[in-house]
């Protein structure tokens, strides 16, 4: 499990950690910005070392960690909560953005059912018959 002297690359651990259910996420993810190592953007094959800090952002969720352990292995959630230790900082900010949202109303949710000349501009939008 621990390879500190010679590291573990940035998507395999992330993998390994469980924040990602794919390898392939986890690289998309790095390679879109979403993933940043001791505040840089970084590529996926970079090596990651044991104290380094991740800025990870997922949908509106964005969590720093500082790293704990090494690991290239995907094993348990329980093993692989102890890869990593979310900044105190980082819950709080979460939580508050939770309980924010909370109480907005979805963006995306229509007010009322489509009438039958709204579901009549739908399909000429569209340009189904």
């Amino acid at each position: 499990m621990d390879q500190s002297n010679k590291g573990v690359r940035l998507d395999k651990w992330l993998w390994a950690a469980r924040f990602y259910k794919h390898r392939k996420l986890a690289t998309e993810a790095i390679q879109g910005g979403r993933v940043h190592l001791n505040g840089q953007r970084v590529k996926p094959a970079r090596m990651l070392h044991q104290f380094d800090e991740l800025e990870i952002s997922r949908g509106t969720e964005v969590m720093t960690v500082k790293v704990m352990a090494l690991s290239d292995k995907r094993g348990p959630a329980s093993v692989a909560s102890q890869l990593y230790e979310e900044t105190l900082d980082s819950r709080v900010a979460r939580e508050q953005a939770r309980e924010s949202r909370r109480f907005q109303p979805d963006p995306l949710a229509p007010e009322h059912r489509p009438s039958k000349r709204d579901r009549r501009r739908l399909r000429e939008f569209s340009g189904k018959s």
